[in-house]
């Protein structure tokens, strides 16, 4: 069983919910229901519970951030209560653009089978006061990022940010020679136009800066993260999601505080000579032990597949 938006409820002031102060408890998380807003709990210390949802704590979500809200069964005798916010009113989102995994999204709910009942009347009174996929992305964040100062620890050096630069010092084993050539970097957030971010769970994650002025945030810059001076590579345990997805999106906030911006448009397609490069680098990588023959061959096919 799925349900979608189906618009609002007539008579009710747009983004308000007729009762207050109810919670709704589910297996990670609670939701504290407010007339205009949800207050997300999560819980800590349980067992299986998302390194993620401890970090962030709670999330206070205004209704206007919300675009939609799904009900649908779960695993295991469960039912989850799936909340989608707006493009553009959490950071948090924008700067995962999609690469979390299912049960570290923080907009799901999972619940008890039988509480299925209650979580459809929630689910309901939401869908009755939600501004609904037409309202597009939204004009400024609505929810907060976890804020700075934020810290973690790369391969390749350290990454910090105290709410108005960000430092990179390279480390001594995993820096490229390319990075100590350039020596440490700090960059204030005016000079910054976004984030990128790439899991540290897929091949090459890194957190890179987009710099202003340079046409797509990038210019001439390497390709290749672990050669460009404005970003740190991820692996071997090193830049975990629940570090640096906090970090990049308190990154994101600041940069849309100080200078606001239009949304960032999907990347472009790499160009041949960068792919080539970059399945340069993954043979260099396969030669040297640190990726499997088919690791290799995956990668190898889905690099090729971006020409």
């Amino acid at each position: 069983m799925t349900a979608l938006f189906t618009g609002a409820t007539r008579g009710r002031p747009p983004h308000t919910m007729r009762r207050m102060g109810d919670v709704l408890a589910g297996i990670h998380a609670t939701w504290e229901f407010e007339p205009d807003s949800v207050l997300i709990r999560f819980t800590r210390g349980n067992r299986g519970t998302p390194k993620l949802f401890q970090v962030l704590d709670e999330r206070h979500v205004p209704l206007e951030a919300l675009e939609s809200v799904t009900l649908s069964p779960g695993k295991r005798g469960t039912v989850v209560l799936h909340a989608v916010p707006r493009p553009g009113a959490d950071p948090l989102m924008d700067a995962a653009a999609g690469q979390l995994k299912e049960g570290a999204d923080p907009y799901r709910l999972v619940l008890p089978a039988d509480r299925e009942t209650l979580a459809e009347y929630y689910a309901d009174e939401l869908r009755a006061v939600l501004p609904g996929p037409g309202a597009g992305p939204a004009a400024r964040y609505l929810v907060s990022s976890v804020g700075a100062p934020r810290q973690f620890k790369a391969y390749d050096g350290k990454a910090v940010f105290d709410g108005d630069r960000v430092s990179f010092r390279w480390s001594w084993t995993g820096a490229s020679s390319a990075k100590w050539k350039a020596g440490d970097q700090s960059y204030a957030v005016s000079e910054l136009t976004g984030v990128e971010w790439r899991s540290p769970e897929v091949f090459d994650g890194h957190l890179r800066l987009l710099l202003r002025g340079a046409p797509g945030g990038t210019g001439e810059r390497p390709s290749q993260a672990d050669q460009d001076p404005a970003a740190v590579v991820f692996g071997l345990g090193y830049g975990p999601v629940h570090e640096s997805l906090p970090f990049a999106a308190a990154v994101l906030e600041a940069v849309r505080e100080a200078a606001p911006v239009q949304p960032a448009a999907p990347a472009h397609p790499h160009d041949p000579a960068g792919v080539a490069e970059r399945i340069r680098h993954l043979g260099e990588l396969h030669s040297s032990g640190l990726v499997t023959d088919e690791e290799f061959r995956a990668k190898k096919a889905e690099l090729l597949a971006e020409l």
